[in-house]
C-alpha cells in the first residue's frame, strides 16, 4: 500500500503546484475572474479528494530523501520564454499528475479516482480557455478603436477598407452586412480574419456566432433582438468574445447578468447606421461605465471632433463606422481619432475598463 500513496502523495503536490502557477497568471497576468473561481474551485476540489486517500497516510508515505527523480532534470525544465509558456507548462503538468492520481487512487478508492476524472477533463477544458480565450481577452482590454465595416457606406473598395484601418492602428475590426448571403458572409469573414491576425488586430462577426465561429474571427456582437449572450457563447464556445449592445443603463445591468466580454452603449452622438435610436451622450456612458466590470465600449456617430465630449467619463473604448470607412484615406482618420483618444483617455485605469 505504501507504494500507490507514495506516488499519490507525490503527484497530488505536483497538482497542486501547477494549478497555482497556472491560477496566479490567470488571475494577475490575465486579470479574468470567471476563470480564476473555476481554478480555485478546481484546487479545493482537489483537496476534498486528497482527504478521501487519507491526509495523514499520504504525509506519513512521503520519502523525499529516496526519490531517485529529484536530479532528474531536462533543459527544457529550466527555460521558459514568457508567462504565456509558464501557464501552459504549469497546465501540462498538473494534467500529468491528475492521470497518475486517477490511476494510483483505483487501488485506494475508486470513488476518489473517479472524481479525478472528471477533474482532469475540467481542467482541460480551463487550459484551452486560458491559453486560448485568455490572451484574446487581454487583447481586447487594451483595444481602444473599433471600425464597424459595411460595405455600402465605404467609400474605398471594403476590403482595402479594412487593410488601411488596422495599418492605421485599429484594435478591432467588426463585420456588419446584414444583406450577404451565408457563402459571401463566411468569405469575407475568413479574409478579414487573416488581415487581423496579420496586424494583432480582433476581428468581430455581427449577429452570426456560426460565422465568427466558421471564420476563425475573435468574438461576435450580438444585439437586443439577437440571439443571447449566453445562446451566442454555445455556438462559438468559451475561448471567443461575446459582446452585447445596449441603449440604457437598464439593458446594461440586464446585460451584466448574461455575463458578455464587453457592452457596447450608444448611440452616444446621432448615428446614420441606427437613426432610430436617440442619442444618449456622454451621461449614459458615465452611467454604465460607474458599474460595468467589463470594457465598455461607446459607439454611435462618434467622430475625431466630438469624441472628447466623452473625456469625462470613466474607461470605455470607442466605436466608429462612417467616420473611418467613408473617407478616401481610412488609415489618417484611424490615426486621427487614436490621438483624440489618447486625451480623452489620460484619466483611465489600467485595467482597460474591467
Amino acid at each position: 500500500m505504501s507504494q500507490p500513496l507514495r506516488i499519490l502523495d507525490a503527484n497530488l503536490n505536483r497538482a497542486r503546484e501547477g494549478l497555482r502557477v497556472l491560477e496566479e497568471y490567470v488571475r494577475l497576468g490575465l486579470d479574468d475572474e470567471p476563470l480564476t473561481a473555476r481554478l480555485k474551485r478546481l484546487r479545493h476540489t482537489l483537496a476534498e479528494v486528497a482527504g478521501a486517500f487519507g491526509s495523514r497516510a499520504l504525509l506519513s508515505a512521503r520519502d523525499i530523501e529516496h526519490d531517485v527523480g529529484t536530479d532528474v532534470t531536462t533543459a527544457s525544465e529550466r527555460t521558459r520564454s514568457d508567462a504565456v509558456d509558464v501557464a501552459a507548462a504549469a497546465a501540462k503538468r498538473a494534467g500529468e499528475s491528475f492521470r497518475c492520481i486517477e490511476e494510483y487512487g483505483k487501488t485506494i478508492d475508486a470513488g476518489a479516482a473517479a472524481r479525478v476524472e472528471r477533474l482532469r477533463y475540467e481542467l482541460y477544458a480551463i487550459e484551452q480557455d486560458v491559453l486560448v480565450g485568455g490572451p484574446r481577452r487581454a487583447r481586447f482590454r487594451t483595444a481602444r478603436l473599433h471600425v464597424l465595416v459595411t460595405e455600402a457606406m465605404c467609400k474605398r473598395p471594403w476590403e482595402d477598407v479594412c487593410q488601411r484601418a488596422v495599418e492605421g492602428g485599429a484594435d478591432v475590426l467588426q463585420l456588419r452586412e446584414k444583406s450577404l448571403s451565408d457563402r459571401e458572409l463566411l468569405a469575407r469573414a475568413r479574409r478579414l480574419s487573416g488581415v487581423c491576425h496579420d496586424r494583432d488586430a480582433l476581428l468581430i462577426v455581427n449577429d452570426r456566432p456560426d460565422i465568427a465561429r466558421l471564420a476563425g474571427a475573435d468574438g461576435v456582437h450580438v444585439g437586443q433582438d439577437d440571439l443571447s449572450v449566453g445562446e451566442a457563447r454555445s455556438i462559438v464556445g468559451s475561448q471567443m468574445l461575446v459582446g452585447t449592445s445596449t441603449h440604457s443603463l437598464d439593458e446594461a445591468r440586464a446585460a451584466m447578468s448574461e455575463r458578455p466580454d464587453y457592452i457596447a452603449v450608444g448611440p452616444m452622438f446621432p448615428s446614420k447606421t441606427k437613426p432610430e435610436v436617440a442619442a444618449q451622450g456622454p451621461r449614459l456612458l458615465a452611467e454604465v461605465a460607474a458599474i460595468a466590470t467589463v470594457p465598455v465600449v461607446a459607439i454611435g456617430g462618434i467622430t475625431a471632433a466630438n469624441v472628447g465630449d466623452l473625456k469625462e467619463c470613466s474607461a470605455f473604448q470607442a466605436a466608429v463606422c462612417q467616420t473611418v470607412v467613408g473617407v478616401d484615406n481610412p488609415t489618417a482618420a484611424v490615426q486621427d481619432l487614436r490621438r483624440q483618444l489618447g486625451s480623452a483617455k489620460d484619466g483611465d485605469r489600467e485595467d482597460g475598463g474591467r
